[in-house]
């Protein structure tokens, strides 16, 4: 819907520059006459007068003393880009350095208060950083597009001497690139924090407390500020506010797309919602569990933890068990559902002579499991308990939307890389949940500061109560369990970080639409709890046909968190998503009322085994009819 059914144009902007006018006064020591007619104008814009195109502001010094929207904000910096110039603030351009696809305005800005401490203390913030782009003004398409953060967050926004790297949209794209290349005027913002080491310290205050305040600023101001912020700059330097106005972010997020639409519904016209990060505490408490079971089932009892090339033996066993469609293998399960593949059950992956469930092991490769290591696996797959059980994956293999069994959260899908090889191989840091060489950060900072414990988290997070010393290496079951539950109980600390109230009634009133999208072989986010979420949402808000009307959710088996191809085969090929096509689907459904329905899509190019299938919007899934399982037309949605 565009913008003015919002009511934004008529009152919130009004209201944003009437606060301009008045902060232009006082912000400026200089160019007092100058500010004020620049401000008088500005207002008059947002008023519906049509400004005089000297008036508005341009980008040099009347954006620097010109634009105050309220008493938090400040101009950092200012600066024209024209096409071809190196995209850089400091420093030399070499030759990956990018550059200016079009003539560009950059305007960084800080959102105060911050959090006050001491000056050294990663908790110490001076506030929300935020860059704008602004393409020329003969060249804007009236549409802003804002981008997502992704893990912690933490980048350079509001910083002079360089520009901000974390802020991508879901095909990886930066808002410099997209403001040249598209001619939106596009925008990022750092989460409130400038942390450079991707942890979780920025989050706990010197004494080991909670840091609130920053919380709140990583939930859901930062994005908030920034769009208040872009619209509102928007009418000072083009003389109206966008038209449309649009979210689209991965993992972090995609969750703060998804935050977006629950807390603040009149800050975008649409949202892209990829990989997201929802259920923050719950998932990230459960990203440690794989190394908790390491340590409690394996560890303590001398026996090794699987190698690299074992965890690829199992999942690629569990992969050939059941990813069988039309009698061909697709190389990926399309359907976790029906797939109940357990290694304690296999003679080919337990090594020679190991007594199974009710089998004999077989095995004679080096990478071969022993049942301690099989049964292992199986909790990996299963998702967390409060004791370390599982059942038999016959009774239940994990894959339940609704939470099942002893369950407090979801596990790896079947056939996952749990060593992460996508992101491990090209180069060479040690990533996955499951690997041993190093626990992912995100889940030992969570649990610190669930606990208020520095000194559980992992080596990058510091804090002046200590630094981060793998104490969760220690944790029992039942601990880890309590991480979790606290996570949950101090919600209002963590400013409602899950991201997971399912009424949207707000934002499908005033006409916004959402494209969710995860990939099921997810190896970072658990990808069930997407599921989990729109399922809370039908039930929330009518069922599925009056939630598709503005929300639709896509599953794409085979893959992984940004990663084409998250699964432990290596040769799989399964279809994409190409590169901004969930952006476009959007903003067909905004401008042009066309809905999202099935979605064809097909391998990447010159794949060695190339794959179309359709993706389904769920609840629908693909269902092979007849002809070949590896063409979308022998599908449909069901």
């Amino acid at each position: 819907m565009p913008m003015k059914m919002f009511g934004y144009r008529a009152s919130h902007s009004r209201a944003l520059l009437v606060m301009m006018t008045a902060g232009s006064l006082a912000a400026c020591g200089r160019g007092g006459n100058d500010n004020q007619r620049v401000a008088a104008a500005v207002a008059a814009a947002a008023a519906g007068a049509t400004p005089q195109p000297a008036a508005l502001l341009k980008c040099d010094s009347s954006i620097k003393y010109g634009f105050k929207p309220d008493t938090n904000t400040t101009v950092l910096l200012v600066k024209q880009f024209k096409k071809g110039d190196a995209l850089l603030l400091s420093g030399s351009a070499t030759v990956t350095t990018p550059t200016a696809a079009n003539d560009l305005c950059l305007v960084k800005l800080n959102v105060g208060p911050g959090s006050a401490g001491p000056a050294d203390a990663p908790s110490t913030s001076p506030g929300i950083g935020i860059e704008i782009w602004l393409p020329e003004k003969s060249n804007w398409n009236g549409r802003s597009h804002a981008t997502g953060n992704g893990g912690f967050g933490g980048s350079a926004e509001g910083i002079t001497t360089t520009l901000g790297r974390n802020g991508v949209a879901n095909d990886g794209r930066r808002a410099s690139e997209i403001a040249g290349t598209e001619g939106a005027m596009a925008a990022s913002e750092n989460m409130g924090h400038t942390d450079p080491t991707g942890s979780g310290s920025w989050a706990m205050n010197p004494n080991g407390t909670i840091n609130s305040p920053l919380w709140n600023d990583f939930s859901q101001r930062s994005v908030h500020e920034m769009a208040v912020k872009a619209k509102a700059l928007a009418v000072a330097y083009y003389g109206s506010a966008p038209k449309y106005s649009y979210f689209d972010g991965a993992s972090t997020g995609g969750r703060q797309a998804l935050k977006s639409v629950q807390v603040n519904p009149a800050d975008f016209d649409g949202v892209v919602a990829g990989v997201p990060a929802l259920n923050w505490t719950k998932f990230a408490t459960a990203e440690l569990y794989p190394q908790i079971v390491w340590q409690r089932d394996l560890v303590d009892n001398g026996i090794p933890i699987p190698t690299y090339e074992q965890q690829d033996l199992v999942s690629n066993a569990a992969i050939s068990a059941c990813d069988v469609v039309g009698g061909a293998h697709l190389g990926f399960i399309l359907d976790q559902s029906q797939c109940r593949y357990d290694p304690t059950k296999d003679a080919t992956v337990l090594c020679h002579g190991v007594a199974g469930s009710g089998v004999v092991g077989a095995s004679t490769s080096a990478s071969c499991v022993n049942m301690a290591q099989a049964q292992a696996i199986n909790k990996i797959w299963y998702g967390v308990t409060a004791d370390g059980s599982v059942p038999d994956p016959i009774v239940d293999n994990g894959w339940n939307v609704v939470l099942g069994g002893g369950q407090k959260w979801y596990g790896l899908p079947r056939g996952t890389s749990l060593w992460n090889a996508a992101l491990t191989r090209p180069i060479g840091v040690p990533f996955g949940l499951a690997n041993p060489a190093l626990a992912f950060s995100i889940g030992t900072d969570q649990v610190a500061l669930e606990l208020q414990n520095s000194k559980l988290a992992g080596p990058y997070l510091r804090n002046a109560t200590g630094k981060g010393a793998n104490g969760w290496k220690a944790l029992s079951y039942a601990q880890l369990s309590n991480a979790f539950d606290q996570g949950v109980a101090l919600q209002s600390q963590f400013a409602n970080i899950n991201s997971d109230n399912p009424d949207l009634t707000e934002f499908k009133k005033r006409g916004g639409k959402i494209v969710h999208w995860v990939g099921v072989n997810d190896e970072l986010i658990f990808s069930l709890g997407s599921y989990n979420y729109y399922d809370r949402v039908l039930n929330q808000m009518g069922g599925a046909d009056a939630v598709q009307s503005f929300y639709r959710f896509y599953p794409l088996p085979g893959i992984g968190h940004g990663s084409v191809n998250g699964t432990s085969n290596e040769a799989a090929t399964p279809p994409v998503f190409a590169s901004g096509q969930a952006y476009r689907l959007l903003t067909d459904w905004v401008e042009n009322g066309v809905a999202p329905g099935r979605i064809d899509l097909s391998s990447l190019p010159n794949s060695p085994t190339a794959i179309s299938l359709p993706i389904c919007p769920y609840p629908q899934k693909p269902s092979h009819e007849s002809g070949n399982p590896r063409q979308a037309e022998s599908y449909s949605c069901s």
